[in-house]
């Protein structure tokens, strides 16, 4: 489906372009706030992420969710899944706020999910 709408003059238009990179950033700053809010742990900077440890369960899906540059979760931060992160951290790069819309369609099965595959189904611990 993102196939022909990435190489037509829309997707050049929203991809890797300024008003997604106004997206990522207003995802990231998003993330950012609900971190501070909700973090009881660790937080910091890897894998070009800011990580916030310590997120109740209810605040993140699955094992941990990339939000712009940030990466919320309880407690897993392995080099593996900060790797996997990194590459949703890409994706919201070059989808900006379209991201969200295109990950929902995807599915939610990671094993068939798109963006979960090219950011790897075993490193985010998937397999």
């Amino acid at each position: 489906m993102t196939g022909r709408f990435e190489r037509g003059a829309l997707g050049s238009l929203l991809l890797d372009s300024p008003l997604s990179r106004l997206g990522y950033l207003y995802a990231t700053a998003v993330g950012h706030a609900w971190g501070f809010l909700w973090s009881t742990g660790r937080i910091e900077r890897r894998a070009g992420l800011t990580v916030f440890r310590g997120m109740p369960k209810r605040t993140f899906g699955r094992g941990g969710s990339c939000v712009g540059g940030v990466y919320l979760t309880d407690h897993n931060v392995t080099d593996d899944v900060l790797e996997h992160e990194a590459i949703h951290k890409r994706q919201w790069q070059r989808y900006g706020m379209l991201f969200p819309f295109l990950y929902l369609v995807a599915g939610r099965d990671p094993l068939r999910n798109r963006f979960e595959v090219e950011a790897g189904l075993e490193k985010g611990g998937y397999r």
